[in-house]
Protein backbone atom coordinates (compact mmCIF):
# COMPACT_ATOMS: atom_id res chain seq x y z
CA UNK A 1 0.00 0.00 0.00
CA UNK A 2 1.25 3.55 -1.43
CA UNK A 3 0.42 5.41 2.43
CA UNK A 4 2.68 8.30 0.84
CA UNK A 5 0.44 8.82 -2.11
CA UNK A 6 -3.16 7.92 0.09
CA UNK A 7 -1.72 10.40 2.85
CA UNK A 8 -0.81 13.06 -0.20
CA UNK A 9 -4.46 12.45 -1.47
CA UNK A 10 -6.14 12.62 2.03
CA UNK A 11 -4.23 15.63 3.37
CA UNK A 12 -4.67 19.70 2.67
CA UNK A 13 -1.30 19.91 4.29
CA UNK A 14 2.50 18.78 2.97
CA UNK A 15 3.31 15.50 3.16
CA UNK A 16 7.22 13.90 1.76
CA UNK A 17 9.19 11.03 2.23
CA UNK A 18 12.29 9.92 3.16
CA UNK A 19 13.29 13.20 4.80
CA UNK A 20 16.24 13.98 7.26
CA UNK A 21 15.10 14.53 10.54
CA UNK A 22 18.57 15.91 11.67
CA UNK A 23 18.49 19.29 10.66
CA UNK A 24 14.76 18.86 12.52
CA UNK A 25 16.78 18.34 15.54
CA UNK A 26 18.40 20.94 17.77
CA UNK A 27 20.91 18.05 18.25
CA UNK A 28 21.67 17.92 14.51
CA UNK A 29 21.02 13.98 14.98
CA UNK A 30 18.93 11.47 13.78
CA UNK A 31 17.91 9.01 10.44
CA UNK A 32 15.22 9.17 7.91
CA UNK A 33 11.34 9.87 8.11
CA UNK A 34 9.56 7.23 6.75
CA UNK A 35 7.19 9.83 5.51
CA UNK A 36 6.77 13.25 7.05
CA UNK A 37 3.71 15.55 7.38
CA UNK A 38 2.94 19.39 8.07
CA UNK A 39 -0.80 19.26 8.33
CA UNK A 40 -2.83 22.63 7.85
CA UNK A 41 -5.55 22.20 9.83
CA UNK A 42 -7.55 20.08 13.13
CA UNK A 43 -9.39 18.12 10.41
CA UNK A 44 -5.71 16.89 8.43
CA UNK A 45 -4.62 16.25 12.41
CA UNK A 46 -7.58 14.11 12.87
CA UNK A 47 -7.33 12.47 9.53
CA UNK A 48 -3.61 11.79 10.10
CA UNK A 49 -4.18 9.90 13.60
CA UNK A 50 -6.93 8.15 11.96
CA UNK A 51 -4.98 6.61 9.52
CA UNK A 52 -1.96 5.70 11.40
CA UNK A 53 -4.76 4.09 13.64
CA UNK A 54 -6.15 1.89 10.71
CA UNK A 55 -2.90 0.79 8.78
CA UNK A 56 -1.14 0.63 12.63
CA UNK A 57 1.85 2.94 12.13
CA UNK A 58 3.90 4.74 14.22
CA UNK A 59 3.54 8.56 14.71
CA UNK A 60 5.42 10.96 15.92
CA UNK A 61 5.26 14.82 16.61
CA UNK A 62 8.27 17.06 16.33
CA UNK A 63 8.45 20.66 16.83
CA UNK A 64 11.48 22.71 17.39
CA UNK A 65 13.10 19.37 17.78
CA UNK A 66 15.06 19.91 21.07
CA UNK A 67 14.52 17.67 24.19
CA UNK A 68 14.39 14.51 21.64
CA UNK A 69 17.29 12.45 20.46
CA UNK A 70 16.39 10.34 17.21
CA UNK A 71 18.04 7.50 16.61
CA UNK A 72 20.63 6.58 13.83
CA UNK A 73 18.31 4.55 11.55
CA UNK A 74 15.72 7.04 12.14
CA UNK A 75 11.62 6.80 11.92
CA UNK A 76 10.13 4.25 10.67
CA UNK A 77 6.73 5.54 10.72
CA UNK A 78 5.36 9.06 10.34
CA UNK A 79 6.60 12.17 12.04
CA UNK A 80 4.36 15.20 12.33
CA UNK A 81 5.13 18.72 12.66
CA UNK A 82 2.87 21.69 13.43
CA UNK A 83 4.90 24.40 13.29
CA UNK A 84 3.85 25.46 9.79
CA UNK A 85 -0.02 24.95 10.22
CA UNK A 86 -0.56 25.74 14.53
CA UNK A 87 1.43 29.07 14.37
CA UNK A 88 -1.52 31.78 15.31
CA UNK A 89 -1.14 34.32 17.99
CA UNK A 90 -3.83 36.26 19.45
CA UNK A 91 -4.39 38.60 22.69
CA UNK A 92 -7.86 39.65 23.88
CA UNK A 93 -7.53 41.40 27.42
CA UNK A 94 -5.75 39.46 29.82
CA UNK A 95 -5.94 35.93 27.69
CA UNK A 96 -2.94 34.70 24.75
CA UNK A 97 -4.08 32.50 22.81
CA UNK A 98 -1.06 30.28 20.89
CA UNK A 99 -0.80 27.84 18.69
CA UNK A 100 1.57 24.80 19.14
CA UNK A 101 3.47 25.07 16.89
CA UNK A 102 4.90 28.70 17.98
CA UNK A 103 8.43 28.75 19.12
CA UNK A 104 8.61 29.63 22.76
CA UNK A 105 10.87 32.65 22.11
CA UNK A 106 8.25 33.90 19.51
CA UNK A 107 5.21 33.86 22.28
CA UNK A 108 7.18 34.98 25.13
CA UNK A 109 8.10 38.48 22.98
CA UNK A 110 4.53 38.81 21.69
CA UNK A 111 3.37 38.70 25.14
CA UNK A 112 6.15 41.25 26.77
CA UNK A 113 5.24 43.41 23.58
CA UNK A 114 1.66 43.29 24.58
CA UNK A 115 2.07 44.39 27.84
CA UNK A 116 1.71 41.64 30.14
CA UNK A 117 4.09 39.53 32.37
CA UNK A 118 4.52 36.19 33.69
CA UNK A 119 6.00 33.99 31.10
CA UNK A 120 9.28 36.15 30.85
CA UNK A 121 11.97 33.73 31.99
CA UNK A 122 10.69 31.19 29.70
CA UNK A 123 12.16 32.95 26.45
CA UNK A 124 15.58 30.69 26.29
CA UNK A 125 13.26 27.31 26.19
CA UNK A 126 14.42 25.65 23.24
CA UNK A 127 10.84 24.31 22.16
CA UNK A 128 7.64 25.25 20.82
CA UNK A 129 4.92 25.83 22.72
CA UNK A 130 3.07 22.34 22.10
CA UNK A 131 6.36 20.63 23.15
CA UNK A 132 6.63 23.05 26.05
CA UNK A 133 3.01 22.12 27.48
CA UNK A 134 3.65 18.31 26.53
CA UNK A 135 6.59 18.21 29.43
CA UNK A 136 5.46 21.39 31.68
CA UNK A 137 8.99 22.79 30.54
CA UNK A 138 10.73 25.19 32.90
CA UNK A 139 13.12 27.55 33.97
CA UNK A 140 14.38 30.43 36.24
CA UNK A 141 11.25 29.25 38.64
CA UNK A 142 8.48 29.47 35.84
CA UNK A 143 6.73 26.55 34.64
CA UNK A 144 4.75 26.47 31.47
CA UNK A 145 2.13 25.58 33.38
CA UNK A 146 1.91 28.60 35.60
CA UNK A 147 -0.16 30.68 33.70
CA UNK A 148 -2.28 28.47 31.79
CA UNK A 149 -5.98 28.34 31.59
CA UNK A 150 -6.64 26.19 28.78
CA UNK A 151 -5.41 23.48 26.30
CA UNK A 152 -6.95 22.61 23.14
CA UNK A 153 -6.05 18.85 21.61
CA UNK A 154 -6.99 16.20 19.80
CA UNK A 155 -8.12 13.29 21.46
CA UNK A 156 -9.74 10.06 19.93
CA UNK A 157 -10.35 12.15 16.68
CA UNK A 158 -12.39 14.87 18.13
CA UNK A 159 -11.23 18.09 19.24
CA UNK A 160 -10.78 18.81 23.29
CA UNK A 161 -10.10 21.61 25.65
CA UNK A 162 -9.23 20.89 29.15
CA UNK A 163 -8.39 23.19 32.21
CA UNK A 164 -5.10 23.49 33.38
CA UNK A 165 -6.27 21.04 36.07
CA UNK A 166 -7.40 18.57 33.88
CA UNK A 167 -3.76 17.86 32.37
CA UNK A 168 -2.26 16.93 35.85
CA UNK A 169 0.45 19.22 35.65
CA UNK A 170 3.77 18.32 37.82
CA UNK A 171 7.46 18.54 37.62
CA UNK A 172 8.32 18.38 33.77
CA UNK A 173 5.47 16.53 33.70
CA UNK A 174 1.76 16.48 32.17
CA UNK A 175 -1.21 14.14 31.97
CA UNK A 176 -2.16 14.18 28.58
CA UNK A 177 -3.25 10.55 27.20
CA UNK A 178 -0.02 9.17 24.99
CA UNK A 179 -2.36 9.77 22.03
CA UNK A 180 -3.43 13.56 22.53
CA UNK A 181 -2.48 15.96 20.33
CA UNK A 182 -1.82 19.54 21.43
CA UNK A 183 -3.37 22.21 18.66
CA UNK A 184 -3.22 25.21 21.20
CA UNK A 185 -3.36 26.59 24.24
CA UNK A 186 -4.60 30.02 26.27
CA UNK A 187 -2.76 31.81 28.88
CA UNK A 188 -4.14 34.33 31.16
CA UNK A 189 -1.66 37.12 32.12
CA UNK A 190 -1.49 39.84 34.69
CA UNK A 191 -0.69 43.07 33.24
CA UNK A 192 3.47 44.06 33.18
CA UNK A 193 5.93 46.73 32.20
CA UNK A 194 7.04 46.12 28.35
CA UNK A 195 10.59 47.57 29.29
CA UNK A 196 10.91 45.41 32.96
CA UNK A 197 10.22 42.94 31.51
CA UNK A 198 12.42 42.62 28.20
CA UNK A 199 15.24 43.63 31.18
CA UNK A 200 14.08 40.64 32.55
CA UNK A 201 13.95 38.07 29.87
CA UNK A 202 17.85 39.26 28.32
CA UNK A 203 19.17 39.25 31.98
CA UNK A 204 17.86 35.22 31.92
CA UNK A 205 18.70 34.88 28.57
CA UNK A 206 22.40 36.03 29.41
CA UNK A 207 23.00 33.93 32.01
CA UNK A 208 21.65 30.66 30.14
CA UNK A 209 24.41 31.81 27.26
CA UNK A 210 26.86 31.69 30.35
CA UNK A 211 26.55 28.68 31.54
CA UNK A 212 25.34 26.40 29.05
CA UNK A 213 26.78 25.26 25.96
CA UNK A 214 24.41 27.17 23.52
CA UNK A 215 27.21 27.80 20.51
CA UNK A 216 27.38 23.77 20.09
CA UNK A 217 24.33 21.40 18.99
CA UNK A 218 22.43 19.56 21.81
CA UNK A 219 19.03 18.93 23.33
CA UNK A 220 18.87 21.10 26.39
CA UNK A 221 19.16 18.92 29.62
CA UNK A 222 19.89 15.17 29.23
CA UNK A 223 18.46 13.96 32.57
CA UNK A 224 15.93 15.30 35.26
CA UNK A 225 17.03 16.90 38.48
CA UNK A 226 17.16 14.15 41.21
CA UNK A 227 15.77 17.11 43.83
CA UNK A 228 17.07 17.81 45.76
CA UNK A 229 20.02 16.94 44.05
CA UNK A 230 21.33 18.29 40.50
CA UNK A 231 22.50 16.46 37.76
CA UNK A 232 24.87 18.24 36.61
CA UNK A 233 26.78 18.85 40.06
CA UNK A 234 25.96 14.72 40.57
CA UNK A 235 27.43 13.98 37.24
CA UNK A 236 30.59 16.75 37.33
CA UNK A 237 31.21 15.25 41.21
CA UNK A 238 31.66 11.76 39.39
CA UNK A 239 34.72 12.89 37.14
CA UNK A 240 32.70 13.40 33.64
CA UNK A 241 32.78 16.68 32.30
CA UNK A 242 34.58 16.91 29.32
CA UNK A 243 34.14 13.35 28.86
CA UNK A 244 33.68 12.58 24.94
CA UNK A 245 32.95 9.35 23.23
CA UNK A 246 33.12 9.38 19.20
CA UNK A 247 32.09 12.98 18.13
CA UNK A 248 29.60 13.66 20.97
CA UNK A 249 31.04 15.11 24.87
CA UNK A 250 29.30 15.81 28.25
CA UNK A 251 30.23 19.64 28.04
CA UNK A 252 32.80 21.30 30.23
CA UNK A 253 30.54 23.93 30.41
CA UNK A 254 27.61 22.10 31.93
CA UNK A 255 27.29 18.68 32.59
CA UNK A 256 23.52 17.33 32.73
CA UNK A 257 24.60 18.49 28.67
CA UNK A 258 25.80 16.74 26.23
CA UNK A 259 26.88 18.18 23.10
CA UNK A 260 27.79 17.50 19.58
CA UNK A 261 31.19 18.52 18.36
CA UNK A 262 31.72 16.59 15.76
CA UNK A 263 29.19 14.36 13.80
CA UNK A 264 28.08 12.81 16.20
CA UNK A 265 25.86 9.53 16.34
CA UNK A 266 22.74 8.86 18.48
CA UNK A 267 24.90 5.74 19.64
CA UNK A 268 27.25 7.94 21.14
CA UNK A 269 25.11 9.89 22.63
CA UNK A 270 23.37 6.71 24.16
CA UNK A 271 27.04 5.65 25.51
CA UNK A 272 27.38 8.90 27.11
CA UNK A 273 24.24 8.95 28.83
CA UNK A 274 24.34 5.68 30.51
CA UNK A 275 27.72 6.10 31.33
CA UNK A 276 27.33 8.55 33.53
CA UNK A 277 23.81 6.79 35.09
CA UNK A 278 25.97 4.20 35.79
CA UNK A 279 28.69 6.46 37.66
CA UNK A 280 26.43 8.87 39.66
CA UNK A 281 24.34 5.56 40.60
CA UNK A 282 27.41 3.48 41.83
CA UNK A 283 28.85 6.59 43.72
CA UNK A 284 25.52 8.02 45.13
CA UNK A 285 22.98 5.65 44.52
CA UNK A 286 20.28 7.74 42.95
CA UNK A 287 19.13 6.85 38.88
CA UNK A 288 19.13 9.65 36.85
CA UNK A 289 15.91 9.98 34.80
CA UNK A 290 16.09 11.33 31.30
CA UNK A 291 14.40 13.82 30.50
CA UNK A 292 15.41 13.82 26.64
CA UNK A 293 12.59 11.77 24.57
CA UNK A 294 14.31 9.07 22.70
CA UNK A 295 12.92 8.35 19.23
CA UNK A 296 12.77 5.66 16.76
CA UNK A 297 15.05 3.36 18.77
CA UNK A 298 13.74 -0.31 18.21
CA UNK A 299 14.41 -1.22 21.89
CA UNK A 300 15.10 1.09 24.58
CA UNK A 301 19.20 2.28 24.53
CA UNK A 302 19.21 2.95 28.58
CA UNK A 303 21.30 0.55 30.71
CA UNK A 304 18.61 -0.37 33.33
CA UNK A 305 19.57 0.09 37.35
CA UNK A 306 18.84 -1.38 40.31
CA UNK A 307 16.07 0.33 41.86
Amino acid sequence: MDHFRNLTDLLTGTTRKDVALAPFTTFRIGGLAKIYVEPATAEDVIAIKQYVKQHHIPLFIIGNGSNVLISDEGFDGIVMNLETGFNSLACDEHIVTVGSGVRMATFVDFVIRNGFQGVEMLAGIPATIGGAIWMNAGCYGGETSDHLLDVTIIRDFSRVTLTKDECGFRYRHSGFQKDDVVLSARFMLDIGDPSALREIKLKHLKHRNDVQPVHLPNCGSVFKNPKPRFSAELIEQAGLKGTRIGGAQISPKHANFIVNIDHASASDIIALMNLARKQVFDEHHIVLEPEVQLIGFVNDPIVKLPN
